[in-house]
């Protein structure tokens, strides 16, 4: 991607300008977004991005640069402004110039998505599109599918030199159901780190039906009730909530500026004692895995809380030296215009030993969130308010009728402490994550689980 003499000489460009670590970072990706609406293509692109970002650490500052010039000259030029901007009288950091680090690829591709035609892909989504269309109350159908190859050359001071490749695929469905002026979305978006057989591990139609009849069970519901109650969060994509309100704050990006409900709770009771999660990046073809992390780390699968007590957090170099802490692989970022930053990748409760029945029937009153949708949360104070997507009233142990318009209000770390059932069925689902390094693919998942008391927003009678 680069001429390896290169790369040594602009490491030793930005050490020279008096930086105690330096790094670049390679990318070149290829994506490919195809969006139909009610059975028609309306856009088709291929994109291509290609880079270089050049970093430069001096104790506990840093300074990162990146150019789309791949020229010797300019990149010489670039690697020269970040040394200097450091600002350091130190100089002469000892490099002991580039070790290839070889691996073993856990995400193996059968498929190169760059190598099937548009109208392969095309008949996928109409798949998709005859199973969510096939609901009365349905008005609108719209299919994104989404594949992307991105190569990457990590290289530093500390001598990393790795290379890696990496393929994901995703279709998002979206159905939209109106009746008696009310409209409905229901969403399933599932992608994995594969090539296109990624295809032939489920039932895309079915994927269709998922998201037809969750927008059109919702479009003829009453509206949910309000008030605190016990609720119960169905698996899968259930476990945005602990990836938004408690994830973030397991992240060094937060914990190492003390802006985290868990900063300096390490080894401290912060969980009921039913709730264990990690964060795996090994998984095999996951969306969220990878080989190495964007700063050349192996990935890992890292425990966070173990029986309620908090284990660990996801570090990145830079804030390693903050906190003391070796880096767990986390550094991620959206593309070379990026700084990397510690962030999640497959960040999920682990299963506990009640079967999800058994949580149903052991709740007398209160909501079944089946299905999650968007929301917000203050990393400092743990504070999240989220969308229930599809929701439905349990009374006397059994779900009795769908319900909309609910909202999940609490605090993360007081959400944690209440979950009294976890179950035995633990499941992932895909999104994108956002934060300070941009958007990257993330894995969210747990079993069903019960949260003992929650406020939900909801319309009373």
């Amino acid at each position: 991607m680069l001429d390896r003499k290169l790369v040594e000489d602009i490491i030793s460009t930005v050490l020279a300008g008096g930086a105690d670590f330096a790094e670049v970072f390679v990318e070149n990706k290829i994506s490919n977004t195809i969006i139909m609406t009610d059975g028609k293509v309306d856009r088709s692109t291929t994109g291509q991005e290609k880079g270089v970002g050049i970093r430069g650490f001096f104790k506990d500052e840093q300074v990162y640069a990146y150019t789309n010039d791949l020229s010797r000259e300019n990149l010489m030029k670039v690697a020269k402004r970040v040394g200097t901007a450091i600002k350091s009288s130190d100089v002469g950091t000892v490099f002991p110039g580039l070790k290839v680090f070889d691996f073993t690829d856990k995400h193996v591709v059968v498929w190169n998505p760059l190598d099937v035609s548009k109208s392969e892909k095309v008949a996928v989504m109409r798949l998709a599109h005859e199973g969510a269309a096939s609901y009365p109350d349905v008005v609108q159908v719209m299919i994104r599918y989404w594949d992307y190859v991105q190569e990457i050359l990590v290289a530093n001071s500390d001598g990393v030199y790795a290379e890696d490749t990496r393929t994901r695929t995703r279709l998002m469905i979206s159905a939209v159901a109106s009746k008696d002026g009310v409209n409905e979305t229901g969403f399933y978006g599932p992608g994995a780190g594969m090539g296109f057989e990624f295809f032939n591990t489920f039932d895309v139609k079915e994927a269709g039906r998922k998201a037809g009849r969750m927008a059109q069970r919702m479009v003829t519901a009453d509206f949910a009730p309000a008030g605190s109650m016990p609720v119960v969060i169905s698996n899968a994509f259930g476990g945005v909530i602990f990836h938004e309100a408690c994830g973030h704050a397991l992240e060094a990006t937060s914990v190492a500026k003390g802006a985290s409900v868990f900063a300096g709770k390490l080894g401290q009771k912060i969980a009921a004692d039913c709730v264990s999660a990690v964060d795996d990046a090994t998984i095999p073809n996951a969306w969220g895995s990878a080989n190495i992390d964007d700063e050349g780390t192996p990935t890992q699968r890292t425990l966070l809380i173990e029986n309620g007590v908090l284990k660990g957090y996801l570090v990145d170099k830079f804030h390693s030296r903050q906190m003391g802490m070796p880096s767990t692989g986390s550094g991620r970022r959206q593309s070379y215009k990026f700084a990397p930053t510690s962030r999640m990748s497959n960040t999920f409760i682990l299963p506990g030993d009640y079967h999800p029945e058994e949580i149903i029937a052991a709740t007398d009153y209160g909501l079944y969130a089946k299905t999650m949708g968007g929301g917000s949360v203050n990393p400092s104070t743990g504070e999240f308010n989220f969308a229930v997507q599809e929701g439905y009233l349990i009374e006397k142990g059994k779900i009795v009728k769908p319900v909309r318009g609910a909202t999940l209000i609490g605090k993360g770390w007081e959400v944690l402490q209440k979950i009294d059932m976890v179950g035995n069925d633990l499941a992932r689902g895909q999104g994108m994550c956002g934060s300070l390094s941009g958007s990257v693919p993330a894995d969210v998942g747990q079993p069903t689980i019960r949260v003992s008391e929650m406020i939900v927003g909801g319309r009373n009678k």
